[in-house]
């Protein structure tokens, strides 16, 4: 039985933000990155907090499974330190996507460097965790998908699915910096990679989908299977008046019975349903990270401020019969 689409979103509330963290978030529980750990009943969310203006460092917070407002551990440290100077990480690392591999876990993270021209560069890395999650350590000082003949702006901001049939990577190309009332604006596709073990990545070219008119640049994918669907869920904003204005940042999906030939079906999360200015995400919604539970689907997601405030939670009740993955 498919769940109907789009999917029916009923809003938790604010998760977490970093005045309830430690002393060194000083703003932002950006990109809320679920790791589920079935066993302890715990929702493992990575997020990046900014000690100061212009650097992004990465921690995370436990939830309660069965209920995802309910914070159960802080943790109090960056898990990475910065990148050295010249890295592709030297002043940011945000998480994108955590993929349990046998005993490993398997920390996909954007990196980024400040620009000169343009604000910033950035690429992918991974990070490796031995213990759980706990604690990562770099797979290696450089990225594992970066600028490129394909890819000549960035690679970033990717959802990692390892199956039987291997390793599959929807990710952020960067197809432009246009100047948009004054500034350079990053534009970006969503596009796919290949991989045989999850480290190193063959970008395939294709393009899941395209910036548009009224879609000018896409960002942080979500793979999720409901059904004999398979949705990717995206946030996208238009080229102007896009801080927490009429052009910020909104959740969308769109769906595909293969992985291949996506569809559009408009919007589908948070952003759907009525919010009000005055609210925590009521001017913006964005970075949709989902976890199924049991018979709901939970969405992670950031608010106003690209995540300034911090982080929420919305479920979707589906079929509890419906295949997932």
């Amino acid at each position: 039985m498919d769940a109907p689409l789009p999917l029916q979103w009923r809003k938790l509330g604010k998760v977490f933000g970093p005045e309830m963290g430690p002393a060194w978030m000083k703003s932002h529980a950006q990109v809320p990155t679920p790791l589920h750990d079935e066993a302890a009943g715990i929702i493992r969310v990575y997020f990046s907090s900014r000690p100061e203006n212009g650097v992004s460092l990465t921690s995370y917070v436990d939830l309660d499974a069965a209920d995802p407002l309910r914070v159960l551990h802080v943790h109090q440290q960056p898990l990475l330190e910065l990148g050295l100077p010249g890295s592709f990480d030297e002043h940011g690392i945000m998480p994108s996507c955590a993929v349990r591999h046998g005993a490993l876990v398997y920390l996909y993270y954007s990196g980024w460097s400040r620009a000169t021209t343009v604000p910033y560069t950035n690429s992918t890395g991974l990070a490796i965790s031995t213990d759980g999650g706990r604690t990562f350590r770099r797979a290696g000082a450089g990225p594992i998908l970066g600028k490129s003949l394909g890819d000549p702006y960035s690679a970033t901001s990717p959802f990692v699915l390892h199956d039987g049939s291997g390793w599959r990577m929807w990710y952020c190309s960067g197809t432009g910096w246009p100047m948009v009332d004054g500034k350079y604006e990053h534009v970006y596709d969503i596009k796919e990679a290949l991989s045989d073990d999850g480290i190193f990545w063959r970008p395939s070219g294709k393009i899941s989908l395209e910036a548009n008119q009224t879609e000018q640049a896409l960002t942080r994918p979500w793979v999720t299977q409901v059904g004999d669907d398979w949705l990717m869920h995206y946030c996208q904003r238009q080229a102007g008046d896009f801080r927490d204005g009429k052009g910020a940042y909104r959740i969308a999906a769109a769906r595909s019975r293969q992985l291949d030939d996506w569809q559009r079906i408009g919007a589908d999360g948070p952003s759907s349903g009525m919010a009000h200015a005055s609210d925590w995400d009521g001017l913006a919604q964005a970075y949709p990270g989902l976890l199924r539970v049991g018979s709901r689907l939970l969405m992670f997601y950031n608010g106003n401020g690209f995540g300034a405030g911090g982080f929420g939670v919305a479920v979707a009740e589906i079929d509890p019969e419906a295949r997932t993955a």
